[in-house]
């Protein structure tokens, strides 16, 4: 049995590693100490343990080699991996919880938006696999949420049942002989709190984008980036509910049974969209429509992330005839950059500000898969200035014929809002 972790146990079992005989490379196949968080140490009691585990693991060590594949040559292979793995394992803590979730489940934060276990269980496993994947380096990582509610009296019963979910998960994948203690959970959490910035390598989180689709049995994405000097260089989307075929509806639904995307990218490299249980990756592009009557747009579905009214003035000006497709989360830059859409609009309300976690992994998607992404103005995003983005009004992707009529198209647009007295 794994033992439970939590910082008071750290220097105990790293004398027990030292002492410890390492174990056959030819029986267990990952090394039993790589670089670890700070809230929990691997330890295998025995070879044969390994082994058992490397029987138990077999089917996702040979997903995990497809998933290498693609970007080998990459100097960000290792970490594209890894970030697969995490996205792919904190997906399947959150479907398990989507489809059982109770009230108990959900908490209100200080801005009145909804935060679940499952939003804290996708951020404890993205940020333990990443420590134990990727071997070089110090980590840092820019997440949405904290441990503070979680932290205060009355929060005991959620925390156990956060702990309990991350360590069912861990178990039922095998990939970690480890438990984590919930002073553990709570520590894992707050490794998401670093504030980003141009230098250095920081990993850039939102465990759940889309959290209202998530709660509603819509929409969600886990959303995972790298950020190298300020540039966003990968960028992993993990959508359980996005159908591996085409959209073709409002809901973000299809007539297909299989559902459950994995995007993938990396700078220089290339798209790709695979299934969450592992199917080989395949390559992806935008749409190369340049007539905007033949084009369709994503939008958010919640009202309050973008202003339907202005959005749908932009698309009356460029002519585009089919009505907007509305679904939750990044999910929108998924789907956009295999084709199934050819623009995507968002024009939150003045006084929003966009975070990065909510647009690194998905604009680096759309990039790679030949799209463009920018600010209302045709600004690339700047990723580099910390938790926060700095730019003009609104965010736009399309591909590259497209979007010199949509900037012309959103331009006038914006004017004409902004010339309209306020009905206050």
């Amino acid at each position: 049995m794994a033992a439970r972790v939590g910082l008071p146990q750290q220097a105990l079992l790293a004398s027990a590693l030292a002492r410890s005989p390492s174990p056959s490379p030819a029986r267990l196949p990952y090394p039993p100490l790589l670089r670890l968080p700070t809230y929990c140490r691997f330890f295998s009691a025995s070879a044969d343990a390994g082994l058992q585990n490397l029987r138990r693991r077999l089917p996702f060590a040979a997903r995990a080699m497809s998933q290498r594949s693609e970007a080998a040559g990459s100097p960000y292979a290792a970490e594209l991996a890894a970030a697969k793995k995490a996205v792919s394992l904190a997906a399947r803590l959150c479907q398990t919880v989507q489809q059982e979730i109770e009230q108990s489940d959900v908490q209100s934060k200080a801005d009145k938006s909804p935060v679940t276990v499952a939003d804290y269980g996708s951020q404890i496993l993205v940020s333990l696999v990443l420590n134990m994947e990727v071997t070089t380096g110090s980590f840092s990582m820019v997440a949405e949420e904290d441990s503070e509610d979680l932290r205060k009296d009355g929060a005991e019963e959620i925390l156990e049942r956060i702990t309990d979910l991350v360590n069912e998960t861990l178990a039922e994948d095998a990939s970690f002989n480890i438990l984590l203690s919930q002073e553990g959970i709570l520590a894992a959490i707050d490794s998401g709190k670093s504030e980003g910035g141009p230098s250095g390598r920081h990993w850039v989180l939102d465990p759940i984008d889309g959290t209202k689709g998530f709660l509603r049995g819509g929409q969600y994405a886990i959303a995972l980036a790298l950020l190298d000097e300020g540039k966003v260089v990968l960028g992993v989307l993990g959508c359980p509910n996005l159908p591996l075929s085409s959209i073709n509806n409002l809901n973000g639904s299809s007539s297909g049974d299989q559902v459950g995307a994995l995007f993938s990218a990396t700078i220089g490299c290339g798209a790709e969209v695979q299934s969450l249980d592992g199917s080989p990756p395949q390559k992806i592009s935008v749409c190369s429509t340049d007539n905007p009557v033949n084009a369709s747009f994503f939008e958010s579905y919640e009202g309050a992330h973008t202003m339907h009214d202005l959005t749908g003035s932009i698309a009356e000006k460029l002519g585009v005839q089919a009505p907007p497709v509305r679904i939750d989360s990044q999910a929108k830059y998924g789907a956009l950059a295999r084709g199934d859409g050819a623009i995507y609009l968002r024009f939150p309300y003045k006084g929003y500000r966009e975070k990065i976690w909510d647009h690194a992994a998905g604009a680096i998607v759309v990039t790679e898969a030949g799209g463009l992404v920018t600010d209302a103005s045709g600004n690339d995003l700047d990723f580099s200035k910390g938790r926060f983005l700095d730019l003009d009004t609104g965010i736009i992707a399309t591909n590259k014929q497209l979007m010199p009529s949509l900037l012309k198209a959103v331009q006038e647009a914006i004017k004409e809002k902004d010339q309209v007295p306020s009905p206050l």
